[in-house]
């Protein structure tokens, strides 16, 4: 039989509050859609895009005072992105989002899912709650119901996130990534070998895998 080749590892640093996270998991879906002779593994690691914000969250409004300046200080950003996500697909409805969660929750639930090959789909979740249905990520119920929605086991998740499993862990790995000099996401590293900062078009994406692919196979030979 012939050897199976090993999947192209994928490591993407980003946050499910970051709406250019949010753009370029779905390019990154397209990228992978153009190269299907690569077969690829992809892994999220966790990301604070604001590490400041407490345990319990803020109001969206502080936040962009914060951040902004004001939430006017926003809007013609928010414009932009909420277009470029739509020519994705997506929905940014900027207006429903009232609270800003710290979430080192939610990358908690993704390293959990990550258990039963489900990151993807607990991201994808997690930011469509954030992004598209106003959803309070502060709010444990609302993860333990969108873990559930992934297929986790909601009373298991729910003493999870009580008992702080993992809490260290993930801060740990936010703060190594920045250490690392990752200061802005999304961001990706192909095969452990090819770094690209942020949500390029898939094309380019798409580029960047086939390059890693083939020095991966390269070194492979050697």
């Amino acid at each position: 039989m012939p050897e199976t080749k090993a999947p192209l590892t994928i490591d993407v640093f980003s946050d499910v509050v970051c709406p250019w996270c949010l753009i370029g998991k779905r390019r990154l879906e397209n990228a992978i859609k153009l190269v299907p002779e690569i077969p690829v593994e992809i892994r999220y690691q966790p990301y604070f895009l604001n590490d400041w914000i407490p345990v319990e969250g803020i109001s969206r409004e502080e936040y962009l005072t914060k951040k902004f300046g004001s939430p006017q200080g926003y809007a013609q950003i928010a414009k932009r992105v909420s277009t470029t996500a739509a020519q994705e697909g997506l929905v940014y409805n900027i207006d429903k989002v009232s609270r800003q969660p710290n979430t080192t929750d939610c990358h908690r639930l993704i390293m959990w899912a990550a258990e039963g090959g489900k990151s993807l789909e607990m991201k994808q979740r997690l930011m469509d709650l954030y992004f598209t249905e106003g959803g309070d990520l502060t709010d444990r119920e609302v993860l333990v119901k969108a873990a559930s929605d992934v297929g986790l086991n909601a009373d298991e998740v729910r003493k999870r996130l009580a008992d702080g499993t993992d809490i260290e862990l993930v801060t740990q790995a936010a703060e190594q990534a920045k250490a690392a000099g990752i200061q802005g996401v999304p961001f990706f590293i192909f095969g452990g070998k090819y770094a690209v900062s942020g949500a390029h078009p898939p094309e380019e994406l798409a580029s960047a895998i086939r390059q890693a692919a083939a020095e991966v196979a390269s070194a492979a030979a050697e």
